[in-house]
């Protein structure tokens, strides 16, 4: 009977639907995944390791490594091994596999699926977070909606920690050592291990970096040990460095990449040029910026009957950088290149992304081409790949270009002016396409540090885009919507650029906002990007209209890498891939492999093209978070000789604890704080986007011209505190009055004409009265919601602590109270 039964299992492991593939893989192969999912539902309740093991006939000798798989599965996703060590199919338990994204502040956070299923993110509240990191792999059950109708969910397992070191403050608190991070969205200090302090000694207040040996469980803090210690936070390029470890940045390339970069010849060779159309005699440019070093494009036009011919040569990334090679490893999960002020962390090591695939000019340089015929109404008649040699005839600017196209100057030579001309043709007639097409155009403004020679920020100047900039950019779009066709009509999978419209929340605000403005969105329900174009060329000279761009982006939905093709809202594409940049972004590489393997017959695939987007638009949010941090702290290290002086600037934002104020020419943003607006009781009111005196009507609009001065430049926080300054009389001129009322009162140390006889009218009386009246009355019913703050709002001048919610909210309405003096 025993021997049945054991001939049974055999059969049972024997029945294995993959064991042919298992057998090319392995010479005992275990059961495949797909086996055992499928044993597991069919048994219909979970089962212990060792039961399956018995099941499958697992020896002895085999038995760990049937246990490493099955853990390997749970790291994946597909099966979830709770706490007494049974496995279930997750699919069952309705499980998703997240990565935890937290607040600004710690506070809550977010689950991210790792595979979109289009239900979106799962809210995480505290009681969710005990043990968990930021960036940690984890499963989550949904649980269903919380009191805002946003899908709330429960972490069931913690599949891999992000997190292995962490950079931040040392400090020493009630005799025990600890590192305060650096990252606010790791909420717990972590304790350091006595060992590693007393062979680092660092200072307090130093900047450290720790790797963690024991993490968080329940109430009990992380415990790790001191590996570097950085240095003082305020030292020369400290920014950068606590950037590249907060954001857990690869910044050093492993030496098997370096070394497979070193073999890589610094010229092209006659065997590269196999199969390649030659455009050597071509006379393609480069246009970028003074300070660019990495070329990925270059560009040429003619004139072909009523039609242009448009040239669009990438660097051919592809040729160097085969799939999963040392290099591709490296270049994967960095995914794209950092840029900061005086430092790039590139994707490719420095001799491929400067040296041979950089399209330099008087060199020659492998390309994949897009060649197009563009009518003269802007359309693309017709298009094609394929891959070339070429030689770079300059390397142009775009001031260069812009001075010559402007002023008709003779600084470039007839060699390639030309086609210079032609180019700029064509960038007109596509423009125009893209006018008609009604994608969204927002000239908005963007800021460069200058530096002097001892690494200290001399000026902080305005970026002004010409049509040099704008020229490039339609024709590496032209290029972009033609990658994505060629590859939609060959039925080649990659990863798409998709960028969704609003959503119906976000779309309900913004017309709000809108509404409060006197503006208003075309398209309903369904705004098409041409409702939005429209729009922005309304408000284009508008005072306010970088506040109402930005509005306007808000409302629309991130841009992602993704494997099906969902259009690109904000350019108004039906499809629209990355196939320009290869040198700085993983995605426009994958793209160029696609389109050769389409050329050569064959198809490309990669292990998961869904988890590449993810993997690859994470990356790029990453990124961009770093760029921003050390860009806030340069420019609050700016800021810090500039307390006490005095600037213009405008109303940018607001919250219940205060006004955002943008700076003018330095485009630099402060907070003045509530308590600072005047002697009031000061409210925001979202249904107004204003913030609203009470008893006074002074109202501060979105968008109003203020004048402020310094307060202080914190660079722990990087944050710029401001105050309103006085003028007239001494007097603070705070805002203009509210627009909603009628029974405005003048500035005061204004004159009104009714009042220059010194007598009031009757009008004006009862005009005052009624604004008294009302100011009580509204004054009346916002103080039952704060008795106690206004008493202890008599002791000081402070509003109390407001608690945030999403980085700008806060529950209810404070105030500050201020005491008035009596008249």
């Amino acid at each position: 009977m025993k021997k049945q039964k054991n001939t049974k299992i055999l059969n049972l492991r024997n029945k294995d639907p993959y064991l042919a593939r298992e057998r090319q893989k392995y010479e005992n192969p275990l059961p495949s995944r797909e086996w055992v999912i499928e044993y597991l539902e069919q048994a219909g309740v979970p089962q212990k390791i060792p039961v399956l093991a018995e099941q499958f006939a697992i020896t002895e000798a085999e038995y760990e490594f049937f246990e490493r798989r099955l853990k390997a599965m749970a790291r994946d996703g597909q099966v979830l091994i709770n706490r007494r060590g049974l496995v279930c199919v997750a699919e069952k338990l309705d499980i998703v596999k997240c990565r935890v994204e937290m607040s600004r502040d710690g506070s809550f956070g977010f689950a991210v699926p790792l595979t979109p299923n289009g239900e979106g993110d799962l809210v995480l509240y505290n009681k969710q977070l005990f043990g968990v990191m930021h960036g940690d792999i984890v499963t989550v059950r949904p649980l269903g909606l919380d009191r805002r109708g946003r899908r709330e969910g429960q972490i069931l397992d913690i599949v891999e920690r992000a997190q292995s070191s962490v950079v931040g403050r040392f400090y020493l608190e009630h005799g025990v050592a600890v590192l305060e991070p650096e990252d606010q969205r790791l909420q717990q200090s972590i304790v350091l291990s006595p060992e590693s302090v007393a062979q680092f000694k660092p200072k307090s207040g130093q900047v450290i970096v720790a790797e963690i040996e024991i993490y968080p469980e329940n109430h009990r803090p992380a415990v790790a040990k001191i590996t570097e210690v950085l240095g003082d936070y305020a030292d020369s390029g400290m920014e950068i460095e606590i950037a590249v470890r907060k954001h857990r940045l690869p910044h050093e390339f492993r030496s098997g990449c370096l070394k497979a970069a070193e073999k890589i010849p610094n010229k092209v060779r006659k065997t590269d040029l196999k199969n390649r159309v030659d455009l050597r005699d071509l006379p393609l440019v480069t246009i970028d910026g003074e300070s660019s070093r990495d070329f990925d494009d270059a560009v040429y036009a003619e004139k072909v009957g009523r039609n242009y011919r448009l040239i669009v040569a990438i660097a051919d990334v592809s040729h160097y950088v085969q799939d999963d090679d040392l290099i591709d490893v490296d270049a994967r999960e960095r995914a794209t290149s950092v840029y900061f002020p005086r430092r790039v962390i590139p994707m490719l090591p420095e001799n491929l992304s400067n040296g041979i695939c950089s399209l330099n000019p008087d060199v020659e340089r492998l390309c994949m081409v897009c060649d197009m015929e563009i009518t003269y109404a802007g359309n693309v008649k017709a298009y094609e790949f394929y891959p070339a040699v070429m030689k770079s005839a300059a390397r142009l600017t775009y001031n260069q270009v812009w001075q010559w196209l402007d002023n008709n100057e003779k600084s470039i030579p007839e060699t390639f002016s030309g086609s210079l001309k032609t180019l700029y043709k064509v960038f007109q007639i596509l423009q125009q396409k893209r006018q008609k097409r009604g994608a969204m155009e927002f000239e908005t403004v963007e800021t460069q540090m200058i530096f002097d020679d001892n690494g200290k920020i001399e000026r902080i100047e305005p970026v002004k885009r010409n049509d040099a900039h704008k020229l490039i950019e339609e024709c590496m779009l032209a290029a972009n919507v033609c990658a994505a066709d060629f590859l939609l009509q060959n039925k080649q999978p990659a990863l798409f650029r998709n960028h969704a419209g609003p959503t119906p929340e976000k779309l309900a605000t913004l017309r709000e906002q809108l509404a409060l403005l006197g503006l208003k969105l075309g398209g309903k329900d369904n705004p098409t990007p041409k409702h939005y174009g429209e729009l922005a060329a309304q408000i284009a000279d508008r005072p306010d209209r970088e506040l109402l761009q930005t509005m306007l982006l808000r409302s629309m939905q991130q841009a992602m890498y993704e494997p099906d093709n969902l259009g690109h809202f904000g350019l108004a594409y039906e499809h629209y891939a990355h196939f320009t940049s290869p040198i700085r972004r993983y995605p426009d590489l994958l793209v160029h492999r696609a389109i050769k393997a389409v050329l050569a017959g064959k198809r490309y695939e990669v292990p998961s093209w869904q988890e590449m987007g993810v993997h690859t638009s994470f990356c790029e949010r990453r990124a961009d978070e770093a760029s921003r941090d050390v860009e806030s702290w340069l420019k609050t290290y700016f800021m810090r000789d500039k307390v006490g002086d005095v600037f213009t600037g405008k109303v940018s934002g607001m919250a219940n604890f205060g006004l955002f104020v943008t700076l003018d020419d330095i485009h630099i943003e402060g907070m003045v704080h509530v308590s600072d607006l005047g002697e009031d009781y000061f409210n925001y009111r979202a249904d107004l986007l204003a913030m609203v005196g009470e008893r006074s009507g002074v109202r501060f609009n979105m968008g109003d011209t203020v004048t402020v001065k310094v307060a202080r430049a914190d660079l722990e926080t990087s944050k710029i505190d401001l105050v309103l300054v006085s003028s007239g009389a001494g007097k603070k001129k705070v805002a203009k009055k509210s627009k909603q009322t009628d029974f405005r009162q003048p500035e005061k140390g204004e004159k009104v004409a009714s009042q220059s006889s010194g007598k009031k009218t009757v009008a004006s009386q009862l005009l005052e009265e009624a604004a008294r009246l009302l100011a009580e009355a509204d004054a009346k019913m916002s103080r039952k919601k704060r008795v106690a703050a206004q008493k202890s709002a008599q002791s000081t001048s402070q509003s109390q602590s407001v608690t945030k919610q999403n980085g700008q909210t806060a529950k209810g309405k404070k105030s500050v109270s201020i005491k008035v003096k009596k008249k």
